[in-house]
């Protein structure tokens, strides 16, 4: 093999990155078999097999495995040419609701520095209601959100959020005790969430910690202190939903929404993979 497809090994390293040929294609703006199609030949080229594929999981094989950081080396070097005379660098500024990231923020991040080293993201965690109104404002580039007003008719759904009641296995529920609760402060939609669905369920409860932001209420929980209207995607790790166990009504499930005003291609093309790397973490 003369040369390198690089569009080729931008899919290998994408495909490693996302564990999934589906959202990789996302993220290249393609379909699963043109990014198919093009590993295929760049392992045909090279003469090594590099991803492992069943019908439920993909991953690294141990060729590709050794390929990875060279592979990750020539985008990196590729990405520095194109930008060589550039003026600035790159900036993209976005607003993600509270509730939209969680333990997985560094596992973006990361994904986000392999794919776009030249970017600078300056991303502005707050509500939902604050991150829309900065955007509207003109703040913002992009603001990914939980879906706040059905009358509002612009932004893409990027994914549905699951919510449970998140907490340790061990949490300690007594029956006729309200129930210890760890929420946001007001305003805040997913509290008065959980609090109208513990109101139709007849569930008394009392609010034990108030948090800022996905990690505190995910320290809360962690600890034994409560339970927690979370989304299961983001709830952190050790945490289940105990609503089936302790019989707690039912939560909704929320809409996950972009804004987003970005016109320059490759700025919507960077937004295009954070979408994907927050897609990815379902």
């Amino acid at each position: 093999m003369k040369a390198l497809d690089l569009e080729a090994v931008q899919a290998f390293v994408l495909v490693a990155d996302l564990k999934s040929f589906t959202r990789a294609a996302e993220a290249m703006d393609t379909t699963q078999s043109a990014v198919s199609l093009k590993i295929k030949r760049l392992e045909e080229g090279i003469g090594r097999r590099l991803l492992e594929r069943t019908p439920r999981l993909v991953r690294l094989s141990a060729e590709g495995n050794a390929f990875l950081g060279s592979a990750r080396t020539l985008l990196t070097a590729h990405q520095s040419a194109l930008g060589a005379f550039a003026v600035q660098p790159r900036r993209l500024v976005v607003g993600i609701s509270h509730h939209v990231v969680g333990a997985e923020l560094p596992l973006l991040l990361k994904r986000m520095k392999n794919s776009e080293p030249e970017l600078v993201i300056e991303m502005r965690i707050a509500s939902s209601r604050e991150a829309i109104e900065a955007f509207d404002q003109g703040a913002l580039d992009a603001a990914i959100v939980l879906g706040q007003d059905n009358r509002r008719l612009d932004g893409d759904v990027i994914l549905k959020e699951e919510f449970g009641w998140m907490g340790v296995p061990d949490f300690e529920y007594y029956p006729g005790q309200p129930l210890r609760l760890a929420t946001q402060a007001e305003p805040c939609s997913v509290r008065s969430m959980a609090v109208a669905a513990l109101a139709s369920g007849g569930v008394a409860w009392t609010e034990v910690f108030v948090g800022g932001g996905i990690y505190t209420i995910g320290a809360a929980i962690s600890a034994g202190l409560a339970v927690a209207a979370l989304g299961r995607r983001v709830a952190p790790a050790g945490t289940i939903d105990l609503g089936p166990q302790l019989g707690l009504p039912p939560l909704p499930s929320r809409d996950i929404v972009l804004h987003s005003n970005v016109s320059d291609p490759r700025t919507r093309n960077s937004l295009r993979l954070l979408v994907t790397a927050i897609r990815s973490t379902q």
